[in-house]
């Protein structure tokens, strides 16, 4: 917290009369930026035609918003270093989390539903939780690996998963014996 107020041109008083503890400012950030990724990751997928232009331009943006902000991503995904059991820093932090991924698992299930019609509810169930879990450690993985010749760009990491997601591994595999 006193590097933060340091940061911040204050003193650690004023985080701690606004915040109470790292936790609660955890908790606060973690609801503005994730607000912004919803945001930001809604109007990526109103410009779609399809689904599957609609799941690249959500993965897309999650991947840049990530990209571009690693350190404040990681603070407000991750639980709190000084609570790893689950305290309320955990709780916290998981409440926001689970709120923002409800919404996307919603978001990804509209078009599905309407693309796929009337009876298919238990082809999407489960499948939009299952997407965002590929989308998110697949994306933590790409941002975490040093930057060399194979590691992919934003757009190429984008369009990858997003193949993972509606083709699956398969057509990797196929040259396989």
């Amino acid at each position: 917290m006193e590097d933060i107020a340091t940061a911040a041109g204050t003193s650690k008083s004023v985080f701690y009369r606004y915040f109470g503890d790292k936790a609660g400012l955890q908790q606060a950030v973690g609801e503005v930026v994730l607000s912004q990724m919803q945001r930001r990751i809604r109007e990526a997928a109103q410009s779609a035609q399809t689904p599957r232009e609609g799941l690249f331009a959500m993965v897309s943006a999650y991947l840049q918003m990530a990209e571009t902000s690693p350190n404040v991503y990681t603070f407000v995904t991750r639980y709190s270093a000084a609570d790893p059991d689950g305290g309320p820093a955990a709780i916290a932090t998981a409440g926001a989390l689970g709120h923002f991924f409800d919404s996307i698992a919603d978001m990804i299930a509209r078009p599905m539903r309407a693309h796929l019609g009337e009876g298919k509810e238990a082809v999407i169930g489960y499948w939009p939780n299952a997407a965002i879990g590929l989308v998110r450690n697949a994306g933590e993985q790409w941002l975490a690996s040093p930057d060399s010749p194979a590691k992919p760009d934003q757009e190429t990491m984008a369009r990858q998963i997003t193949a993972w997601l509606c083709v699956g591994i398969a057509p990797e595999l196929t040259d396989v014996q």
